[in-house]
């Protein structure tokens, strides 16, 4: 990113560039994007079909757990998503960045006047899933696999394993790939960034930081004015949960990985007074369907695309947008680089220019860190509060207050884990 603004900045274009300019080394950040288009298809096809055929049985077993954690786990993502859409629209972090509109991929229907309700119900279903995937459309990608993902899960015996397995080695393969492909990153991020500044400017590295704070505040909005009144309505002991939270929250913010905090999530949820069924069951579901700093990043990233590249969105379109991101987003969240999938995908569903992603990923580090430890945050509040629901979760000073007149003599052990209290003389 460095590199490439200091190229930008010493061979500006304009009336006075010499031979060489650097809007020159945009072509490395054409490669790079044409690469990571390459992959968007079987990815999003691969990591869907898992994310929710994977489930099936223990949807089944569970019953009312599975359907009160998944409508509770939609709701609050869409709240994210309607944050992060707010938030683009009053800080409009993307104006003054001036992308080239020209490069932008040929949207599917660009019609004058705002797409009908009946419009945009058949542009859902495709025709034809190869007709989508060479399209790279990633609504008709997900439709198609949502549907077979449910199928699959009602197939018996061992013809769902085969399949399900083959589906996890194709999303390994895809992520194997994605590593590959961000080898080159550092050079496609370097020239997107050296033709920007060599277009528009040093003052467009402002535009980036701005992009960067409106993400971390948006962040901090969501905590307060979502999270903590949900847990004060549930009756969640906020300082107890905060401290239980805090380990695995700080290894997902260094680390940026919801993965590596998983184990100590749920160790510390159980210690917390989380049964351990519920915290197994929630806590890996949220992975796959709580992604609320993911999904406000990504509402926030494509609009901030489609402001730099003066592409102005209507309502319905941005509405369509949520929709899309809520849909595209499931079964990849844990996944390294899958926010760049899914971004991507998004690019090229609404005809943004995908200079616009690069750009985004020279910054994107510093934007991994806090969308993921929401993320892990979002997901430990999800297993008490489902706890509180069905009346389990129960804090050692609730057992405690509750326990008998014991002989003096008596030696009372409490056990997190198990949520078990043991008296022996």
């Amino acid at each position: 990113m460095l590199a490439g603004a200091a190229i930008g900045y010493c061979f500006p274009d304009g009336a006075h560039a010499g031979p060489f300019r650097a809007s020159d080394l945009e072509v490395l950040s054409t490669l790079f994007l044409r690469m990571i288009k390459l992959l968007l298809a079987p990815i999003i096809f691969s990591t869907l079909v898992v994310g929710i055929a994977g489930h099936g049985d223990d949807m089944r077993r569970v019953g009312k757990l599975a359907f009160r954690s998944l409508a509770y786990l939609e709701v609050v993502t869409t709240l994210a998503l309607v944050v992060g859409l707010s938030m683009a629209n009053v800080v409009k972090p993307g104006l003054g960045v001036h992308l080239d509109p020209a490069k932008s991929v040929a949207r599917l229907d660009t019609p004058a006047v705002p797409p009908s309700l009946s419009t945009v119900l058949e542009h859902v279903v495709p025709q034809g899933i190869f007709d989508a995937a060479a399209r790279n459309d990633a609504l008709q990608i997900v439709f198609f696999s949502i549907l077979f993902a449910v199928a699959l899960s009602q197939v018996p015996g061992a013809a769902k394993w085969v399949v399900l397995t083959f589906c996890e080695s194709v999303s390994e393969v895809m992520f194997k790939l994605v590593d590959l492909v961000m080898k080159v990153a550092p050079f496609g991020i370097g020239g997107a960034i050296a033709a920007t500044v060599g277009r528009s400017g040093p003052g467009v590295l402002g535009k980036l930081g701005v992009l960067v704070l409106t993400l971390y505040g948006s962040l901090i909005v969501f905590a307060l004015f979502v999270l903590l009144p949900i847990a004060f309505l549930a009756r969640v002991p906020i300082t107890r949960f905060l401290r239980a939270a805090k380990t695995p929250w700080l290894v997902a913010f260094t680390t940026a990985s919801s993965d590596a905090a998983l184990p100590l999530a749920l160790q510390s949820m159980e210690k917390l007074g989380v049964p351990r069924h519920i915290a197994a069951f929630v806590l890996p579901l949220g992975y796959s369907f709580n992604m609320d700093g993911t999904a406000l990043y990504l509402t926030l990233a494509t609009m901030f695309v489609a402001q730099a590249a003066g592409i102005d969105l209507t309502l319905s379109q941005q509405m369509i947008m949520m929709l899309t991101l809520m849909l595209t987003s499931k079964g990849a969240a844990a996944v390294p680089r899958a926010s760049l999938v899914v971004l991507s995908a998004t690019a090229v569903q609404f005809g943004l220019p995908l200079q616009g992603v690069a750009l985004i990923l020279g910054v994107d580090a510093l934007m991994d860190m806090a969308r993921t430890s929401l993320n892990v945050l979002g997901n430990c509040l999800a297993s008490v509060l489902m706890a509180r629901w069905d009346g389990s979760f129960a804090l050692p000073a609730d057992l405690y207050g509750s326990l008998p007149d014991l002989p003096s003599n008596t030696v009372t052990i409490f056990s997190p884990l198990e949520g078990a209290t043991i008296c022996c003389d």
